[in-house]
C-alpha cells in the first residue's frame, strides 16, 4: 500500500506481541543521514517499546543502501539475531540507479530471509524526492522504521507461533 494512503508509523499495538529475549540487528546506511538517522531511531524506539532489551539491539552502520545486505550477514552471523532491520534511502535522481540499488537489496535480503529462516527487514524508502523521503522519516506519513520494526517483531512472533507458542497476532491489523 502506498504510504500516501496509510501512515507508516500506525499500527495496532495489542496485537504486537513482547519481544523481551529476543536479539535485534539493525543496519543503518550513512548515505542520507539526515533521512536513515530518524528510520533508526524510531526503529529502535519500537523495539524497545516492545520489550526489547537495549543490550539486545545490535546495530551496524554501512556506507550506502548497496551496502546492507552484506553488513546485515555480517552481523547476523556474529551476534546470532533473531531478525536484522535494514534501513536505508535511494532517491531516484536523474538515472535509472535506484532501480540496480533497490532490486539488488531487497533480492539479497529476500534470499537470506528464505535460505536461513530469519527475517531480514527491508526497511528501505525508495522516493522520487528527498521531500518524499522525509515525509516518510516521521513526517506526514509516519516513519518507515516504525513500520520496520513492527515487520520485524512479527515475524519473529510468526516463528515463535509456528514452533508451539500461540501467536498474539490476529487478522486485520
Amino acid at each position: 500500500m502506498a504510504s500516501a494512503l496509510k501512515n507508516l508509523s500506525d499500527y495496532n499495538e495489542e496485537n504486537i506481541a513482547s519481544v523481551e529475549g529476543q536479539k535485534f540487528g539493525i543496519v543503518v546506511s550513512d548515505y542520507h543521514n539526515d533521512i536513515t538517522y530518524a528510520l533508526y531511531e524510531a526503529c529502535h524506539a519500537t523495539l524497545l517499546k516492545h520489550g526489547a532489551k537495549e543490550e539486545d539491539i545490535f546495530t551496524a552502520q554501512v556506507p550506502g543502501t548497496y551496502e546492507l545486505p552484506t553488513g546485515a550477514r555480517m552481523l547476523a552471523q556474529v551476534k546470532n539475531l533473531d531478525a536484522c532491520i535494514c534501513l536505508g534511502c535511494v532517491i531516484k535522481g536523474d538515472t535509472p540507479h535506484n532501480d540496480y540499488i533497490n532490486s539488488a537489496v531487497a533480492n539479497a535480503l529476500m534470499s537470506m530471509s528464505v535460505t536461513s529462516g530469519k527475517p531480514f527487514i527491508f526497511g528501505v524508502l525508495t522516493p522520487n524526492t528527498h521531500e518524499q523521503a522525509k515525509d516518510r522519516a516521521g513526517g506526514k506519513h509516519g516513519n518507515k522504521g516504525t513500520e520496520s520494526a513492527v515487520a520485524a517483531i512479527r515475524m519473529v512472533d510468526l516463528k515463535k507461533s509456528l514452533g508451539g507458542k500461540k501467536s498474539t497476532i490476529g487478522f486485520g491489523n
